[in-house]
């Protein structure tokens, strides 16, 4: 059954209903929001998002973290632990370090990270503190001596080759390092003409135009211990890998060494391995502090850089002519692509005039050269 509706009740309705459309409506008419309230609260949610956004000094902080990180390990990279050879790996390849403040840059600014810029400026500092005058021409016109030294590699398939290209060099005193016993017939006749006095060690050698007189093999502890004390001399000869002579020059004695310092490896178990390399060192660090003629030239592969701490008693006595008088950081190796410089020129008593990196042989290895006088 269907009830009917009294006239106070459709009054009733009428009023609610129009209360109702009025308040929808609002005061502008039937139909029309008020504009106002929508921007406003648009403009809340803007203000809420905008607060809620790092400002750019939170940005990056993994960025900047990094970049505090890399400056403290260039800074403080000596007291990197050694355990594994770990110091000393840092310390052989440490200017390329400075190839990640670009990475990171790069990064900071996508991110728009305040912070992580400005902690930047640390291995930015460092890294020029300790390279910044690398690139700077350091060298002298002329010299009294000119002295080239080049590990030739025991796998070099050219030997004549490669010598034509260091008699080129026009070296008044040419080191050899890792001669083998087939290569140096080889070596010997095509040095023979540009180099009249020469002597061989073991698988290291020395070719002057002046007179050499007072030469010796060095020991360098290739064998230690009682196994290799039992060895005789004719034995150890063979592999002997350092010498000392005497160079007769225009202004006096000049005693020279020759050496190649044992390899250094990389494996998993053992790291960076340079047990050998520094066991060497330490013995030709003792015989150059022995050496009674104060003018010293040290010539060789010596597997390391002049940075690695594993080179302390070395340096502390003599000074590398490519930091004294080079131009740039002279890498000497890989030939293909060289990334450290571990073939040294280091000097005691004369000056380094001048230092620089000859062009590629046969060898895996690049010559280095410089130029020295009283």
């Amino acid at each position: 059954m269907t009830s009917a509706t009294t006239p106070q009740q459709a009054t009733q309705e009428t009023v609610t209903a129009g209360a109702r459309d009025t308040a929808e409506a609002g005061p502008g008419g039937a139909g029309h929001r008020d504009p106002g309230s929508g921007t406003w609260r648009a403009g809340i949610r803007r203000a809420i998002r905008v607060g809620a956004r790092p400002g750019p000094w939170k940005r990056g902080p993994v960025l900047a973290a990094l970049a505090l990180l890399l400056g403290l390990l260039m800074l403080l990279h000596a007291r990197i632990t050694d355990r594994g050879g770990l110091g000393s790996l840092v310390e052989t390849f440490l200017p390329w370090f400075g190839l990640f403040v670009p990475v990171l840059l790069t990064g900071a600014l996508w991110r728009r990270s305040a912070s992580a810029v400005v902690a930047l400026l640390l291995p930015v500092t460092v890294w020029l503190n300790l390279y910044g005058g690398v690139f700077s021409d350091k060298s002298h016109p002329g010299s009294d001596l000119t002295v080239v030294s080049h590990n030739v590699n025991a796998d070099n398939s050219d030997p004549a080759g490669t010598a034509r290209d260091l008699v080129a060099s026009k070296a008044d005193v040419l080191a050899l390092e890792e001669i083998t016993a087939q290569a140096k017939p080889l070596y010997e006749k095509a040095l023979a003409k540009a180099y009249p006095y020469h002597t061989v060690q073991g698988t290291v050698g020395l070719w002057s135009k002046l007179p050499l007189s007072d030469t010796r093999p060095v020991d360098t502890q290739i064998d230690y211990g009682p196994l290799g004390d039992a060895k005789p001399a004719e034995v150890t000869m063979a592999y002997n890998r350092a010498l000392r002579t005497t160079v007769a020059t225009d202004h006096g004695p000049l005693a020279v060494y020759v050496a190649h310092l044992g390899s250094v490896r990389v494996n998993p178990r053992t790291g960076f391995w340079t047990d050998s390399r520094d066991r060497n060192a330490q013995s030709l660090a003792k015989a150059v502090a022995a050496e009674p003629n104060e003018r010293v030239v040290l010539l060789g592969d010596l597997n390391g850089t002049v940075a690695d701490r594993a080179f302390a008693d070395l340096t502390s006595q003599m000074r590398s002519a490519q930091d004294e008088a080079g131009d740039g950081f002279g890498f000497s190796w890989p030939a293909r692509f060289p990334v450290a410089r571990i073939d040294q020129i280091l000097v005691r008593g004369v000056e380094p005039e001048s230092s620089w990196v000859l062009p590629s042989t046969g060898s895996d290895h690049l010559p280095v050269g410089a130029g020295i006088s009283w």
